[in-house]
């Protein structure tokens, strides 16, 4: 397509170079700052996130006046999140730009796609058992993105806060923020992929409420893997004596951290004061770790369990730390280091949500609304994660942070020529990652779901 005939103003304030002035106009014709886009579509294609999600929503419009299904306006969303136009007013250009047509099936030359009021619209539609649906639609497509059936996941289990600055439902004053919002609990495997995100107050969760989500979210996971074996890591917060008799009952296993009490501190008195000691007398050591493991139980629960103690000593003090695990191997270290301390992770994950795709944009009126906006972020991250599963395992891309993927394979001017026959699209020829952007499409068919 040839560039614009239309004048437009030059852009002011530009200075000449080797004595040529320069002129710079909005007159390129169909152009595209997001050419890595196509990549996204493939993947959403072959993970099918949109068409999920839609499957799960009663459509109560007229059929004859339908001008856009809802797979195709959940796929216009879940890449303009993706492209990190998480604000849905953005749809208002992007439905004109070439390459989202095109990543919506559509021809540059075809109707624009929905506007900003539809998806608007389209955020207020599910109620409450559509979104249960859809619950269960991500924890299909998490089973899904495995080749084969695991023998064991780990489930890290968190809660991040959201920050509000409206009369939404659900939102509260958090005391410790200082602020009013949500605190939605999140559940990342080990490796980053989703499994779930539940929008509630922000509040720290009862034993009730975490038992029943971690029994719907356990129940969906066994409907597709009866025989897989789980393990639930997350932080004091989830301690409660309902959680621990849920998975004894349902036989999961469980790597929970547990506050600091008067009790539990007896147990490691003699080995706080003997690590002090050796700290003291090893020169120019630190810090210095020691672990011990007791059997111990609240008043509230119903049984003693094993309790793993680390110590730590540097030069800022002695710092201890517990953790109550129904796991029998393994050394007191091993179980600390290398299962509860990977937990971390998911904070990074969690990051990568909220930052990255902006999960923390939940700005709608209803708590149906922002729980559906939770599904559609997740769903971003679905798209950007695999695009990072298809990366070399031991190059840099492999750990790249969600941004940076969206930096440089997304973010390529596109000039997209529409022929009879076929659609051009013509890349810049000095892109510095042309190499793995083809190795990324290359390596499609290795996608798993």
């Amino acid at each position: 397509m040839p560039a614009d005939a239309h004048a437009t103003l030059p852009l002011p304030g530009l200075s000449p170079v080797a004595g040529n002035p320069i002129i710079a106009r909005f007159d390129g014709g169909a152009l595209s700052s997001d050419g890595g886009l196509l990549a996204r579509r493939e993947i959403e294609e072959r993970l099918g996130v949109a068409r999920r999600l839609a499957a799960c929503i009663d459509d109560r419009r007229a059929p004859d006046r339908i001008q856009h299904s809802l797979a195709d306006m959940l796929r216009f969303r879940l890449l303009m999140i993706a492209a990190g136009y998480e604000d849905g007013n953005d749809a208002d250009i992007l439905r004109h730009d070439p390459l989202f047509k095109l990543a919506n099936g559509r021809l540059p030359d075809a109707a624009a796609l929905c506007s900003q009021p539809t998806l608007s619209r389209l955020e207020n539609t599910p109620g409450l058992r559509a979104l249960i649906r859809m619950a269960r639609a991500m924890v299909a497509l998490y089973c899904a993105s495995f080749r084969q059936v695991p023998r064991h996941i780990a489930l890290d289990t968190d809660d991040t806060f959201d920050a509000v600055h409206g009369g939404q439902q659900l939102r509260l004053f958090n005391a410790y923020y200082d602020e009013y919002g949500f605190q939605p609990i999140v559940v990342f495997d080990a490796d980053g992929r989703p499994v779930a995100a539940m929008l509630r107050p922000p509040k720290r969760p009862t034993g009730a409420e975490v038992r029943a989500f971690l029994r719907r979210l356990v129940r969906e996971i066994r409907s597709h893997w009866p025989r897989v074996g789980i393990l639930i890591r997350a932080d004091s917060h989830y301690c409660a004596p309902e959680v621990l008799e849920f998975c004894r009952a349902v036989r999961i296993d469980f790597v929970i951290g547990i506050a600091t009490t008067t009790t539990l501190c007896r147990h490691v008195e003699t080995l706080e004061a003997s690590t002090a000691s050796r700290q003291a007398g090893a020169p120019g050591a630190e810090k210095l770790r020691r672990y011990k493991e007791f059997h111990d139980g609240a008043a509230s629960w119903s049984r003693v369990e094993r309790i793993i103690a680390r110590v730590e000593v540097s030069t800022q003090g002695t710092d201890t730390r517990f953790v109550v695990t129904n796991l029998t191997d393994g050394t007191a270290r091993g179980i600390y280091e290398n299962l509860y301390c990977r937990r971390g992770q998911a904070e990074n994950h969690i990051k990568a949500w909220k930052r990255h795709l902006a999960a923390d944009r939940t700005s709608c009126c209803r708590a149906a609304a922002n729980q559906f906006r939770l599904m559609l972020h997740t769903g971003a991250y679905w798209l950007l994660w695999s695009l990072r599963s298809m990366m070399p395992k031991r190059s840099t891309w492999r750990v790249a942070q969600f941004d940076t993927l969206r930096l440089r394979l997304v973010k390529l001017a596109t000039r997209v020529v529409a022929l009879k026959t076929r659609v051009m699209l013509h890349l810049p020829s000095a892109c510095p990652d042309k190499a793995i952007l083809r190795l990324a499409l290359e390596r499609l068919p290795r996608l798993t779901c």
